[in-house]
């Protein structure tokens, strides 16, 4: 089954391991160490993060280490930019209203 990178993000687990490779790659061990679950968890959640493409593999000996995949989070960043547009017209209206309140007071 193709997963799509909402389904990712959508879990507050993945979303925290997107968070701790975003800075360096880890292995599942490294990874697993900051959660409260178990290694077959974490993994669960890779397998999933890499079926969606947003996190990457790279095998470096006998380790295997996860990374972000940069572009995969930039097409979230896309879609998210429709509402920061939304919600930026939408506080620059509130600033307008809350100045001309202010002007009325004095």
């Amino acid at each position: 089954m193709r997963r799509d990178i909402f389904q990712a993000i959508a879990d507050p687990t993945r979303r925290a391991i997107i968070t701790l490779i975003a800075l360096q790659a880890m292995t599942p061990n490294a990874i697993a160490e900051n959660f409260n679950t178990t290694r077959q968890a974490v993994s669960k959640h890779l397998r999933i993060l890499t079926e969606c493409e947003l996190v990457k593999q790279e095998q470096q000996g006998r380790e295997i280490y996860y990374s972000l995949e940069i572009k995969k989070m930039k097409e979230i960043d896309k879609w998210l930019e429709q509402f920061r547009k939304l919600w930026e017209t939408r506080f620059n209206q509130l600033d307008i209203v809350l100045s001309t309140i202010k002007k009325q007071k004095k």
